[in-house]
């Protein structure tokens, strides 16, 4: 049966979805049999993200209104055939989404999958209850900023009252040069604020934003190496760091510190 991680966080704009995508790309490079949801209804884009949207012929709310199978909804990864998507599809305003009604598709996507991972909107509404009420584990993706931190550690206190077996925090878009000279908030430090246990740390790094199933293989990327250690931590459970902070050490990585500030 599949493992169902939600991916949340308390504002927009930190990287939820980017983190959603390239956490799927990584774990079906290992061969798990991975399928992303998005439950972002009406404001979807984890298919732009994926650069599936001219590929989306069905989505969740076309199987909702039962205008097509589960299975023709989803969209297979032209890189890693064991990387599925599903997509919410535009808002029906004369719709109602239920609870049972999204737990209905995932119960049938269960035995079929690893990993299902759904992509959680933003904030804290009716929304964020679905995507939450229907998963076991839960990633708060937060950047290291306090404005983040704060609405980090409110969804994690509600994550509290439902029933989560594993809550762990990722940290985007983490500056090496900041957080090495103390200007920016340390992954310790964020650890100890949020009280949950750690899954990974993303560099801030403009490929992430270029980021598809056909780049991943770059190793000798930082970006990439990030995401192997996340993917990594998720499957076994253990807590390692990418360290963000490395290439700014020393006399070479003073100077590495100065031209970054003045780009």
């Amino acid at each position: 049966m599949a493992r169902i991680i939600v991916v949340t966080s308390g504002k927009g704009g930190v990287g939820k979805t980017t983190v959603t995508a390239n956490l799927g790309m990584h774990l079906a490079s290992k061969n798990y049999r991975v399928c992303l949801i998005d439950m972002d209804i009406g404001l979807n884009n984890l298919d732009v993200v994926m650069s599936m949207e001219d590929r989306v012929v069905y989505s969740m709310l076309d199987v909702l209104e039962n205008k097509c199978r589960v299975k023709e909804a989803l969209v297979q990864d032209d890189v890693f055939p064991l990387l599925f998507l599903l997509s919410s599809g535009g808002l029906n305003q004369n719709l109602t989404i239920t609870i049972s009604q999204i737990k209905r598709v995932i119960d049938e996507l269960e035995p079929k999958f690893d990993f299902i991972i759904i992509d959680c909107p933003a904030g804290i509404d009716a929304g964020f209850r679905r995507a939450v009420s229907l998963a076991d584990e839960a990633l708060v993706v937060t950047t290291p900023h306090l404005s983040s931190l704060r609405d980090a550690d409110k969804v994690v206190a509600i994550l509290s009252t439902y029933n989560i077996l594993s809550k762990r925090f990722v940290i985007n878009r983490a500056r090496g040069d900041l957080i090495q000279d103390k200007l920016m908030i340390d992954v310790h430090d964020i650890g100890r604020t949020l009280g949950i246990e750690f899954g990974g740390v993303i560099p801030e790094d403009d490929r992430v934003l270029l980021s598809t199933s056909a780049s991943i293989s770059n190793n000798k990327c930082a970006l990439n190496r990030a995401f192997e250690i996340l993917a990594s931590n998720i499957i076994t459970g253990e807590k390692k760091l990418f360290d963000c902070t490395y290439k700014y050490r020393g006399f070479f990585g003073s100077i590495k510190k100065l031209l970054k500030r003045k780009v």
